[in-house]
């Protein structure tokens, strides 16, 4: 399971999922999903996202 502190990041910069998604190049509902636990990225996202928040992949992604 891939566990994720995309929510926290984001309200560390006071950012909205749709901010997120757009910055990312997917749907807010997509934003929700990966933080619920529903979906897990593919590599490209994970990295477009640790991208937009200057940290590694790592930093944001773990698996349990």
């Amino acid at each position: 399971m891939i566990k994720n502190r995309i929510k926290e990041y984001r309200a560390k910069h006071d950012m909205k999922q749709s901010e997120l998604a757009n910055l990312v190049g997917v749907r807010r509902e997509t934003i929700g999903n990966l933080e619920k636990g529903r979906y897990n990225p593919s590599l490209v996202l994970a990295w477009n996202i640790a991208k937009v928040f200057n940290v590694t992949i790592e930093d944001i992604f773990t698996v349990e």
